[in-house]
């Protein structure tokens, strides 16, 4: 069954889901999910609707069609496919778990994306990525050669089509030229509950104040270490008895976790940016394809 999806982001005013609704109806699309937010604080609309065209309408002519609806609430909008996977290029450095979680759930269908590719600055992951039949490409990371291995990085991310890039624990930090050219589409983990503990060692840091809590979030990454806007967090509690290393292995599976849903609310079109801050609406119902993450 053909089902679509419809972003639309602009200034809260009165008739803009009537406008929508109408659209939709008069060419033959039955809503299947709608989610909407007004954010009263910057007075910006977000809205996500699912639907089926009933009348077999097509993605191109809906979306041609759709500016005289839009003009007159000054809407940004999209149309999206819901069965078409999203292109990603995954980047990891020497901590494998996260990874590991994305090419598994990758390969059961549980992550509406298509990896075609990864990029390392080492080479301990090549076996593994070949083995699932992705391309893997290794980029040295010197204080001396960091121009040249990320307009490398950059050739591979046009070439192979990638529409996001994923750090999945990748240790390097990106040029802010690149954030600039890939922004709103650099999804990163940390592995720490900010704004508390950024940058290196957030578990030892966490140890080190007797947390009660350790978590992990993901963010889309700026300019700013650390700083973007948050997708996805969760939390695990951890005791006095435990050490820093025991915090390092509890939290492996809270960041594989929060990562995949983070990229998979992404992919499905649910993440919205606000600012400083996203919007990030409830998965529709069958988006998980294979099995529920987390």
């Amino acid at each position: 069954m053909t089902k679509y999806c419809l972003t639309v982001t602009c200034k809260s005013q009165r008739g803009i889901v009537a406008a929508i609704s109408d659209y939709l109806v008069e060419n033959q699309c039955n809503i299947s999910d709608s989610s909407q937010f007004d954010d009263a604080e910057t007075g910006n609309f977000f809205m996500r609707v699912s639907f089926v065209p009933e009348g077999g309408a097509d993605i191109n002519a809906l979306e041609q069609g759709f500016s005289s609806a839009a003009e007159p609430f000054a809407m940004r909008y999209a149309f999206h496919d819901e069965s078409r996977k999203m292109k990603v290029v995954i980047m990891v450095s020497r901590f494998g778990h996260c990874l590991n979680d994305l090419l598994y759930r990758w390969r059961i269908g549980a992550l509406p994306i298509d990896i075609v590719g990864v990029i390392s600055n080492h080479m301990d992951y090549q076996k593994i990525v070949v083995n699932h039949d992705v391309p893997f490409h290794c980029i040295r990371v010197m204080k001396d050669n960091k121009p040249q291995a990320e307009a490398q990085l950059i050739q591979i991310v046009e070439e192979s089509g990638a529409e996001l890039i994923v750090l999945a624990r990748y240790m390097q930090v990106l040029s802010e030229e690149l954030c600039r050219k890939m922004s709103g589409r650099i999804i990163n983990i940390h592995h720490s509950f900010l704004p508390s503990f950024k940058g290196a060692s957030p578990y030892k840091q966490a140890f080190e104040r007797g947390v009660k809590l350790i978590g992990a979030t993901s963010h889309y990454v700026t300019m700013d270490l650390d700083e973007g806007p948050i997708i996805e967090q969760d939390t695990i509690r951890v005791t006095h008895a435990q050490s820093a290393e025991d915090y390092v292995s509890l939290g492996r599976d809270v960041e594989s976790q929060v990562l995949a849903r983070a990229i998979h609310a992404h992919a499905h079109h649910r993440a919205f940016l606000n600012g400083n801050k996203t919007v990030v609406f409830p998965a529709s119902p069958g988006s998980y394809s294979s099995e529920r993450m987390g």
